[in-house]
C-alpha cells in the first residue's frame, strides 16, 4: 500500500469515529464542561503513554522530548487549540446542538483552504473559489435569518484547522506528539480541578461512579480518532484530509436529524444546501483533475 493511500485510509477512519461520537455524549447531558475538559486532559496522559509503549516497546523518552524545545512548544500550542475546538464540540454534543457541530466540520475544510491562502501563500482553484463563495453565502444567510453568528461552528472549524497546521510542524512522531499535548496541559488541568474542589465544593464528576467513568472515558473515546488523524496528517496531504473530513459532519448531521430529532428548519436547509453545493464543486474538481492527471 502506498504511503498516501495509507494516510487516506487513516484519515477516513478517524473521521468515521468522530462522526459517531455524538452517540457517546448523549450519556452526558448538561455536563460540567470545565471538569469534563480537565478530566479528559489528565486521563489522556496514561492512555497516550500506553500507546507509545505498545508501539515502541518502551516508555516515553522524556529527555528526547525536552531536547526538541520547538516541537515541545508547538505540541503545547496544539493541545490548547484542540481544547478550544473540543470544548465547543462537546458543548454542542451535550446541549442538543449536534447540527451546529456538523456545520462546524462542514466549513472546516474551507478554513483549511483559507489558511493555505492567507498564511502559506497558496492559490485557490476555481472549484475552491466557488465553494468559498457558496459557503460564505450559506453562513451569511443563517446569520441574517437568526440574527446571530454561529460561534460554536466557527470556533470548532478555525481551531481544528490551526491544530492540524501545528501538527504538520512538530518533529515528534505522532504518538509522542499526542502524549506531549496531554502531558504539558495536565498540570494546569489537575490544578484547576483541585482549585475548584477547594473553593466551590464537590465536583460534578465525583457524584457517582457512572458519571466519573463517563468523564474518564472521554479521554480514550476522543484520543482514538486523534491517533488515526495524527497518523494520516503525516502520510497524506492537507487537501485530502480536508476532503475526507466531510465524512464526520455528514454522519453527525444524519444522527442529529434522524436519530436525535433535532429541528432542521428552512433556514438551515438553505444554508446547508449552499455549503453542500460548494462541496460538490470541490469534489467534482478533484475528480476531474485526478482523471486528467491519470490520462494526461
Amino acid at each position: 500500500m502506498s504511503e498516501s493511500r495509507f494516510g487516506n485510509r487513516m484519515a477516513a477512519f478517524s473521521f468515521l469515529l468522530w462522526g459517531i461520537l455524538p452517540l457517546y455524549y448523549q450519556f452526558l447531558p448538561n455536563a460540567a464542561m470545565d471538569e469534563l475538559l480537565s478530566m479528559r486532559i489528565v486521563a489522556s496522559v496514561p492512555f497516550a503513554a500506553l500507546i507509545i509503549f505498545a508501539i515502541h516497546r518502551r516508555p516515553p523518552n522524556i529527555a528526547a522530548i525536552l531536547a526538541d524545545t520547538r516541537s515541545l512548544w508547538l505540541a503545547m500550542l496544539a493541545g490548547v487549540l484542540m481544547c478550544v475546538s473540543w470544548t465547543a464540540f462537546t458543548w454542542a454534543m451535550t446541549s442538543g446542538r449536534v447540527i451546529d457541530a456538523s456545520l462546524g466540520f462542514f466549513i472546516s475544510p474551507l478554513t483549511m483552504a483559507a489558511l493555505g491562502v492567507l498564511v502559506l501563500g497558496e492559490k485557490l482553484s476555481l472549484g475552491k473559489r466557488i465553494a468559498f463563495t457558496l459557503a460564505s453565502l450559506g453562513l451569511s444567510y443563517q446569520v441574517y435569518q437568526y440574527g446571530e453568528v454561529p460561534y460554536v461552528a466557527l470556533s470548532m472549524a478555525i481551531f481544528f484547522t490551526l491544530y492540524g497546521w501545528c501538527k504538520k510542524k512538530i518533529k515528534y512522531d505522532w504518538a509522542t506528539c499526542l502524549y506531549v499535548e496531554a502531558l504539558t496541559l495536565a498540570p494546569i488541568a489537575l490544578g484547576y480541578l483541585f482549585f475548584k474542589d477547594i473553593t466551590m465544593g464537590k465536583l460534578a464528576l465525583s457524584v457517582d461512579w457512572k458519571t466519573f467513568a463517563l468523564y474518564v472515558g472521554a479521554a480514550p473515546i476522543t484520543l482514538l480518532p486523534l491517533v488515526f488523524y495524527s497518523i494520516a496528517i503525516r502520510h497524506t496531504t492537507m487537501s485530502m484530509v480536508a476532503l475526507m473530513q466531510y465524512i464526520e459532519p455528514s454522519l453527525q448531521f444524519l444522527l442529529a436529524v434522524f436519530f436525535f430529532a433535532e429541528a432542521f428548519d428552512n433556514v438551515k436547509l438553505v444554508s446547508f444546501s449552499l455549503i453542500w453545493g460548494g462541496l460538490l464543486f470541490t469534489i467534482l474538481e478533484g475528480w476531474f483533475t485526478k482523471r486528467t492527471f491519470k490520462h494526461g
